[in-house]
């Protein structure tokens, strides 16, 4: 009887997303910043945005595992555009995905973080940069 292999969780392929996050460095001098940070694991993600009413420039400090940093560089590539409701509509599309209820279709490269999806530990990481999103998009700007 063949033995079938879990997907590797830290593939070559999400390890190579991390690196993308330097093509979006956090401005604190932005208009909107937002922060989320995970309760089950400690991650943090703190987010810049040119524009307080959707994502523009988004900026992003991340201190996150590899999964929360590949989800943070799927979320700056989706994101740009998006307003608070619909980063609101993709945050409850993604928590969907994390039960498995929707395809990994709903978003570019998502298909990435699938092995994440068996690792409940994961998940928040996953959702963080959605939530830094939504902090900072329900914030008024901040003071110039």
């Amino acid at each position: 009887m063949a033995a079938t292999r879990a997907p590797v969780l830290y593939s070559p392929q999400l390890l190579a997303l991390a690196v993308e996050l330097a093509d979006h460095p956090y401005d604190r001098e932005a208009i909107a910043l937002g922060r989320a940070r995970s309760r089950s694991c400690g991650s943090v993600i703190e987010l810049s945005s040119a524009h307080d009413r959707h994502l523009d420039k988004v900026g992003l400090k991340v201190t996150a595992c590899a999964v929360g940093q590949a989800s943070a560089a799927i979320f700056a590539r989706a994101a740009p555009g998006m307003d608070a409701a619909a980063v609101s509509e993709m945050f409850s599309a993604l928590a969907s995905w994390l039960e498995g209820d929707v395809p990994s279709t709903i978003l570019p490269r998502l298909e990435l973080l699938e092995p994440a999806r068996h690792h409940r530990g994961r998940h928040e990481a996953i959702l963080l940069p959605w939530r830094a999103a939504l902090d900072a998009l329900s914030k008024p700007p901040a003071p110039r």
